[in-house]
């Protein structure tokens, strides 16, 4: 049974990746001063200081400084500080990133593929390890990469 996800939170995720994705291309942008680039980083900074642990086990003001302050650091930081002219460019921007048709967003899949091949070496590795004959393992090792990359060995 396939649960489907409400068209909300859809929704929703799809505001909050859009979100992320125009302040990547605001933090890079040129047009924008160092202080609106600067904030963003004191909120993430704050949000993992030991400040904001100390405060999180106070019960109230653990869930305000959450509730109020980092939502209002990146909403300053957003309407505020970035010219209004850069964050059209930037939500233009991230449009397009996000678009499923554009073929350019190969990073995440890339990434995928990356840890999924240093997972199964690591898995080959630690046999060999397990069996301590390093000869063996690099012998499956080298088989299987180039059974599935289709390299080929020289010599």
């Amino acid at each position: 049974m396939t649960a489907r996800m409400p068209p909300v939170w859809k929704r929703r995720a799809n505001q909050l990746k859009m979100a992320i994705y125009s302040g990547y291309f605001a933090y890079k942008d040129p047009r924008v001063p160092w202080y609106a680039k600067f904030l963003p980083l004191c909120i993430i900074g704050y949000f993992f200081s030991p400040i904001d642990r100390f405060l999180d086990s106070v019960p109230v003001i653990g869930y305000l400084d959450h509730l109020v302050l980092v939502p209002l650091g990146v909403a300053l930081a957003f309407k505020k500080m970035i010219p209004p002219a850069v964050l059209a460019d930037c939500r233009s921007k991230a449009r397009i990133a996000i678009d499923p048709k554009n073929s350019s967003n190969w990073v995440p899949g890339s990434i995928f593929i990356f840890i999924w091949f240093f997972l199964a070496s690591a898995t080959l590795v630690f046999t060999a390890w397990v069996l301590k004959d390093w000869n063996v393992a690099l012998q499956w090792w080298v088989g299987w990469f180039t059974q599935t990359t289709g390299f080929q060995r020289i010599g």
